[in-house]
């Protein structure tokens, strides 16, 4: 607080030059800077002048104070403004200027704030916006004018914005920490959940808590029902809710108008007002709704100002008053606050008159208020117990040193459960009653019992017509209920289910129909049938102890023998299935077929023992062709023939076991499980018929089994003898009653051995067959690289020996030619005999392209 001397030497410098006629008063744009050097202290005044200027620097401090307001049009904050001003009556009295703004548009904004500051107020009290928040600030820590606001609190240093309500980050926080939350949705507006929820994030990066956040700002009405079904069904009964009033009221509206069952719900309200919230209908849910309350509303100095605000202006309203809520009641601690503070200003007789024109808001650079600082202080200082408790402001502006009361929604209503405060935290002062309170006020109402009929459990009386209300029913349940209603001490009406239906959930909207829907959506209290016990029900409603157990029963026709048909041994497996086979039967002959001939490992040779003239024939046919002048120059052509002819006979012939019949054939003896005489000797050909042993066993083995199932049965058309037959088998057509729980267990059921069952085999037959394509290729381009380099070599010595021989043979073409059939390759030797270089049962039939090398040493060795 500021004392008699608080007014330093530069503030009655700063009177001075302000007061004392012959004085020159420097330009607006220097005053700051005159008054600063005035207040060195080089300046010497005699004793009466100084008593002059604290005569008149007394008189100086204005009567009236214009308070600036902004608020939006027919708020309840404007409302307890007028009331709140309506109350000061001390001197100086608070003068308001107010400006009806749309608080979410900046342009209005700006333009009400300078309209403001160029009448000369000396502070503002108003509302603002998230989309308005930042300019607010920004003119106010450029002009030096303070504003004090209820608005929620934001997080910043602008030591010239005064926020009246209180930051619920800690006390959220602690809240969760007391009910050991560690899966939770938040849902929060953007307007004031921001800084909580990045707390809420910050903590649950650091504790490994699963957070689920939801904008309600987004989502409308219909979103937001959808978005409960959602969370019902994913069993997130733990939400976190912080929103302004209007919003919250909203959404516990839409919450209660969907009937549904809340018990299991826990709800912590992120707002200051639980006493202002609607939770009439909300409370008939059985809801754990927690929440805080600002306002003290069983202190006496609350219930006579509460009351004051019921009888003002009250001739002038055509509906009654709405209560005072937590947002008035800032309001109403922010005018006394101000109040209070130019009540200080003026008893230390410091000058914050504005004389002339207050200046221009927009300037470049700003001109800030000299006398702004002065005011800021003595806001900041200020420390009283109002409506909200006690107000005190930390040196940025924020609330501080505060206490909010935790509050509970039971039976009764509202009842404070604890407090929390910056100093101890949360704090836990319930004191439960005994468990004899879950039967309070159960004499006070009459409950609604839905039933349905169904004989004997509950049945109408033969005479119903001539009875009223429960008389008219009979039956077990009618019983039940009696003896249930005696026994507790509570009065009950039957009543029937409207759609005749037990209950059960639509798989599309996820809404119960029957009697259970009655009692998830509040239209009836308790359910007295033969109703079955199910898990999908338990998650909903609670049932009591069964009264009876039964099991399913199943009514069929009586069934008759039959024999079975001609092409009954097909009915194991489906069509598709039988389809699949025919066609993996074919392709794997054929890639049998084909990896056979591209693999040199599956040619053998073989002696041959064929006639002359067939092997003539045969090697004419084989022969490489010779130009007439070639046959011209040798005179040996003859004998040449002759010899290459015996050649060839004496070379063996290359064979492949697998052609395409032989490929048929090995396929259908592995699949009849009988084998063959014939087996693949390359590693791409055991690849396949390793795939294909592989398939026709689960084949046969599936075949088998169900073979002897269909068997056994045979001589019976229906043979069902349980829920689980009449679920596995398709032929007969059941029914069940319609919203009932043997519905629910016939739902769903598959039957037959399709061909998903045994797709996996068909992908490991498909994945072999390629590998074995692939193997097969690399073996065929491994073999023909190694045979290239071995002929090349061979051509070589043949060129070099070649002439040798006709030099001193004198006979014959030099080096003989490479017989594409033969394998080999036979050469002239010194002494005129034959040498013949055996190769690897592979030769040009084998390998294709090995035909060019073999020509290429032919004309090579007869140059």
């Amino acid at each position: 607080m500021f004392g008699r001397r608080g007014a330093t030497q530069t503030q009655k410098k700063r009177r001075m030059s302000g007061s004392v006629p012959g004085l020159r008063r420097p330009p607006r744009s220097e005053r700051h800077y005159a008054v600063g050097a005035a207040g060195g202290g080089s300046m010497r005044l005699p004793p009466l002048l100084l008593l002059l200027v604290g005569l008149c620097s007394g008189t100086s401090f204005p009567s009236n104070i214009n308070i600036g307001g902004l608020f939006p049009t027919g708020s309840h904050e404007y409302e307890v403004f007028r009331f709140a001003l309506s109350q000061q009556q001390d001197v100086p009295k608070l003068v308001p200027q107010v400006d009806m703004v749309d608080t979410g548009s900046s342009f209005s904004m700006t333009y009400a704030f300078c309209s403001q500051f160029s009448k000369g107020v000396y502070a503002i009290m108003g509302l603002y916006d998230r989309r308005t928040v930042n300019m607010l600030m920004s003119f106010c820590g450029s002009l030096h004018v303070c504003f004090v606001t209820p608005s929620f609190p934001v997080r910043t240093n602008n030591q010239f914005v005064l926020q009246l309500r209180p930051s619920l980050q800690e006390p959220v926080m602690a809240l969760l920490e007391a009910a050991y939350w560690t899966r939770f949705v938040y849902m929060y507006s953007a307007d004031s959940g921001l800084s909580v929820l990045q707390k809420i994030l910050d903590t649950a990066a650091e504790r490994s808590w699963q957070v689920t956040s939801v904008n309600l700002d987004v989502l409308t009405e219909a979103a937001f029902v959808k978005l409960l079904i959602d969370l019902d069904f994913k069993k997130d009964f733990q939400i976190v809710v912080d929103c302004e009033l209007e919003r919250l009221n909203s959404i516990l509206h839409v919450i209660a108008a969907q009937k549904r069952n809340l018990k299991n719900y826990h709800f912590i309200l992120a707002n200051l007002g639980f006493m202002d919230l609607n939770m009439t209908d909300l409370e008939k849910l059985g809801p754990n709704v927690t929440g805080f309350q600002l306002v003290n509303r069983s202190d006496p100095t609350v219930e006579k100002m509460h009351q004051d605000w019921l009888d003002f202006d009250n001739k002038d309203l055509k509906l009654a008053r709405r209560k005072l809520r937590y947002t008035g009641a800032l309001t109403y601690d922010g005018v006394v606050v101000m109040a209070t503070a130019f009540q200080n200003l003026r008893r230390q007789r410091i000058d914050i008159s504005r004389r002339g024109n207050a200046g221009e808001c927009l300037a470049n650079p700003p001109a800030p208020w000299g006398q702004g600082i002065d005011i800021q202080r003595a806001l900041q200082q200020v420390r009283l117990e109002g409506l909200t408790g006690r107000v005190q402001f930390d040196e940025r502006g924020h609330r501080t040193n505060y206490t909010l009361s935790v509050m509970e929604l039971s039976h009764t209503g509202a009842r404070k459960i604890g407090y929390w405060n910056e100093r101890r935290g949360y704090v836990n002062t319930a004191v439960y009653k005994p468990v004899q309170e879950e039967f309070y006020g159960l004499q006070n109402r009459t409950y609604v019992v839905t039933t349905i009929l169904e004989a004997p459990y509950m049945m109408l009386k033969k005479n119903h017509e001539q009875y009223e209300g429960n008389d008219r029913y009979e039956g077990y349940c009618a019983e039940l209920a009696a003896e249930i209603a005696k026994h507790v001490g509570f009065v009950y009406r039957l009543e029937l289910v409207g759609d005749g239906k037990y209950g059960a959930r639509d798989p599309d909207t996820k809404l119960w129909n029957g009697m259970v829907g009655e009692l998830v959506y509040g239209k009836a209290d308790v359910a007295v049938a033969p109703l079955t016990i199910t898990l999908v029900r338990e998650q909903v409603i609670d049932f009591t102890k069964p009264f009876m157990s039964l099991g399913i029963s199943i009514m069929i026709k009586k069934p008759i023998k039959s024999k079975p048909g001609v092409f009954s041994f097909l009915d194991p497996l489906a069509y598709e299935i039988w389809m699949c086979i025919v066609f993996a039967y074919i392709g794997v002959s054929v890639v049998l077929f084909l990896v056979s001939r591209f693999s040199p490992y599956e040619w053998k040779a073989e002696d041959s023992d064929d006639e002359d003239e067939t092997l003539a024939f045969s090697s004419s046919r084989r022969a490489p062709p010779i130009s007439s002048s070639e046959m011209a120059r040798s005179p040996g052509f003859p004998q040449n023939q002759n010899q290459n002819q015996q050649k060839e006979k004496e070379a063996p012939e290359h064979t492949n076991d697998f052609g395409i019949f032989n490929s048929l054939w090995f396929s259908l003896g592995a699949f009849m499980q009988q084998g063959c005489d014939i087996s693949p000797r390359s590693l791409s050909g055991r690849i396949v018929g390793g795939v294909w042993w592989f398939f026709t066993l689960i084949i046969i083995s599936s075949y088998t089994a169900n073979l002897a199932a269909f068997l056994t049965v045979e001589r019976m058309v229906s043979p069902i003898e349980g829920a689980e037959d009449l679920a596995k088998q398709t032929e007969i057509a059941y029914g069940t009653l319609d919203g009932g729980s043997t519905k629910e267990f016939f739902k769903d059921k598959t039957s037959a051995l399709s061909l998903s069952n045994v797709a996996g085999v068909f992908y490991i037959l498909i994945g072999g067959l390629g590998l074995a394509m692939l193997v097969a290729l690399v073996e065929f381009c491994y073999k023909s690289r190694i045979e290239s380099r071995r002929m090349k070599e061979l051509i070589d010595a043949a060129m070099s020996t070649g002439h040798g021989v006709m030099a001193g043979g004198g006979g014959g073409e030099a080096g003989g030619g490479y017989r594409g059939g033969g394998g080999g390759a036979t050469l002239g030797g010194e002494n005129g005999r034959v040498m013949t270089h055996d190769f690897p049962n592979a030769g040009a039939q084998g390998l294709p392209c090995m035909k060019k090398a073999a020509g290429m040493g032919l004309s090579s060795s007869g140059m």
